[in-house]
């Protein structure tokens, strides 16, 4: 069976792709969403070939890639074991296929060429993976907060996923003001660390309005061309918590409305979640959190982000940003 063929699993695998630009709040309602009965927190899929299989970064649960038990039987599930894949095969069809400048033609129902078949095979190894996870896990749902759009147009051709887009926004200013800002990368092994600086990517302000307005505007095309997409804004998670969670659940086709949350607790001064294990893949630090996790809005930028940067970015996402109902309000 060549690396790309897809798994023996014969009904569609539903995936739960949280889909935006970082820094929106994506990897919260993911940590959330896995608490949920039957959903499984996988993390950022798009970083695992990289991240996990090639660099053995650290799962969620805290043990390196390699050494995580979960990862292990997906791997030998999907492929036979992880060291049956190419992942610079997979880099090469990621660039082929998998990049906001390809979403055009992701958009289009091309017919045979060598585009399909590249991401034909690009969105198997994708396919197998989740349909491991499913299997190793139990889970009826896996959650994948790659965030990427152009991933989300990849998987979106594939009928044998049953795919649900949750479209996470959070007000510009903000997100380009946490760009700005340094956030250290726990989970890279030490000769990662040093060859990246231990943090994640920074953007200047402009340039992450740029991404912002990209990535939002790739999710409402993708939701024009027929995926389901519901769009959940970061600051209704942490002041609605519940509210939203169970919209998100009642989107996904889980029983929410028979769901009990007893892991939210809203009670004393400020809200949070007990939070189990997660085996997430990759993302954001919060990932490695176990037990009790404060629920509250990161509100810095309104005190923090400078003048001439919050009125450029206003500026230059002004039409999502009033879309979205950011404009007017307080700050």
């Amino acid at each position: 069976m060549g690396a790309a063929e897809t798994h023996s699993r014969e009904y569609p695998v539903r995936v739960i792709y949280l889909g935006g630009l970082g820094r929106s709040g994506s990897t919260l309602l993911e940590r959330l969403l896995g608490e949920l009965p039957g959903v499984f927190a996988a993390g950022e899929i798009a970083h695992l070939w990289q991240r996990g299989v090639a660099e053995n970064e650290r799962c969620g649960c805290g043990l390196d890639f390699s050494a995580c038990d979960f990862w292990k039987q997906v791997g030998k599930e999907a492929f036979g074991g992880w060291d049956k894949i190419d992942t610079g095969r997979i880099g090469r069809l990621k660039d082929a296929v998998d990049r906001t400048r390809k979403i055009p033609r992701l958009s289009q129902r091309n017919g045979r060429s060598r585009f399909t078949a590249d991401l034909t095979e690009y969105s198997g190894y994708y396919l197998r993976v989740y349909r491991a996870i499913a299997d190793v896990s139990g889970c009826d749902a896996l959650v994948d907060s790659s965030k990427h759009a152009s991933l989300a147009f990849c998987l979106s051709r594939r009928q044998e996923i049953d795919l649900r887009v949750i479209h996470v926004v959070r007000d510009s200013r903000a997100v380009a003001y946490s760009w700005t800002t340094k956030v250290a990368r726990p989970e890279a092994s030490g000769s990662v660390q040093q060859s990246q600086g231990g943090y994640m990517t920074t953007y200047f302000p402009a340039s992450a309005a740029g991404h912002w307005n990209a990535q939002n505007a790739a999710l409402h095309l993708l939701a024009r061309r027929g995926t389901p997409v519901l769009r959940v804004r970061y600051e209704d998670l942490v002041q609605a918590t519940e509210q939203t969670l169970r919209r998100a659940a009642t989107f996904a086709g889980l029983p929410a409305g028979d769901l009990t949350l007893p892991f939210l607790h809203a009670g004393g001064d400020e809200p949070y979640a007990e939070l189990t294990t997660a085996h997430t893949a990759s993302g954001n630090p919060i990932r490695f959190t176990t037990g009790r996790l404060a629920i509250r809005g990161d509100e810095r930028w309104r005190s923090a982000m400078p003048g001439q940067h919050r009125s450029m970015v206003t500026a230059l996402t002004f039409p999502l940003l009033r879309s979205y109902g950011y404009l007017g309000r307080a700050g």
